[in-house]
């Protein structure tokens, strides 16, 4: 089984989320090789077949031109699957790829089942498994969802090329807005989900990260509530954040939040679902009704 990898770069860097894609194919038990747009003194960290092309000659972000590097690749080595992260430049590339060669897409795989891959659906309230037919299959990966693995080494570089002009013209990245609160740089992140209830319930939330020092962080159900402003949001939406201490408050631990937290130092959830997802990353997993341990963890700190 073989696995085509496309890496990303920005701004001329390799773009370290990239790894994530080895440790999909190290879970699929596929070999891989790596396409990259990018340049010779920004190469990954691994042995194997790495085709290159030149960003400064095909732009960072070109899918007509990036596309047909991908074909090209494709048209080499004859991979099962071809694969790319469900960023912008994922989201754009991949069905591209897919209409060129005909074959199936699967969009933001969150892991690999038995007898295929598992799918968010539902607003991310449901996962759904889908089993691709024919061969290859393009298939993209919610960020997060798999482990950064460098494999180290020194890759076999070898040049590739494409015919032809893109449609359209790359302009530049455009920086997002300035942040309401820099979570990145916490050392400690309390936050607040679905679970604490309601929007009054946030400043008990709010009291807990002044007892400990820290910032309050919030899941995406409870800003798109209104409860918080969206510059709280962890997440793969929000703020990816590693904060020495987290504590996760009514919070299920959907995928996408996990993905934004799980490189904390210590995480702490409390939830009074014993099965609750956010568990299985949890040091810590208080079971009870959040607004009771909340503010009775508080008083305790302010003794």
């Amino acid at each position: 089984m073989k696995a085509l990898l496309i890496a990303e770069c920005r701004d001329g860097k390799f773009l370290d989320y990239s790894y994530e894609l080895f440790g999909f194919a190290a879970q699929l038990g596929a070999d891989t090789t790596m396409l990259l747009v990018g340049k010779e003194g920004e190469l990954p960290e691994c042995g194997g077949t790495v085709y290159l092309a030149d960003a400064g000659r095909y732009g960072e972000q070109n899918p007509d031109l990036h596309k047909r590097l991908v074909l090209a690749a494709v048209e080499r080595e004859r991979p099962d699957y071809v694969v790319l992260m469900h960023s912008s430049y994922g989201w754009d590339l991949a069905p591209r790829v897919a209409a060129g060669l005909k074959v199936a897409q699967l969009s933001e795989v969150v892991s690999v089942a038995d007898d295929g891959f598992e799918l968010p659906c539902c607003s991310q309230k449901m996962r759904r498994k889908a089993k691709p037919v024919g061969s290859p299959v393009v298939l993209t990966l919610q960020l997060g969802a798999f482990p950064a693995v460098k494999p180290g080494g020194v890759p076999a570089l070898q040049r590739i090329d494409a015919e032809g002009e893109g449609k359209l013209e790359f302009l530049g990245y455009e920086p997002p807005p300035p942040k309401g609160v820099d979570l990145g740089r916490a050392e400690v992140i309390v936050s607040a989900g679905r679970g604490i209830g309601k929007k009054e319930n946030i400043e008990a939330i709010a009291a807990l990260a002044r007892a400990l020092g820290g910032e309050v962080g919030a899941s995406r159900p409870v800003v798109d509530s209104g409860w918080i402003e969206a510059g709280h949001q962890v997440g793969t939406t929000g703020q990816t954040v590693s904060p020495k201490l987290y504590v996760a408050c009514g919070i299920s631990g959907a995928i996408q939040h996990l993905a934004g937290m799980k490189k904390s130092g210590f995480i702490v959830a409390v939830n009074k679902d014993k099965e609750a997802p956010i568990g299985e990353v949890a040091d810590v997993l208080v079971v009870a009704d959040v607004m009771q341990f909340v503010p009775a963890l508080t008083a305790k700190l302010a003794k």
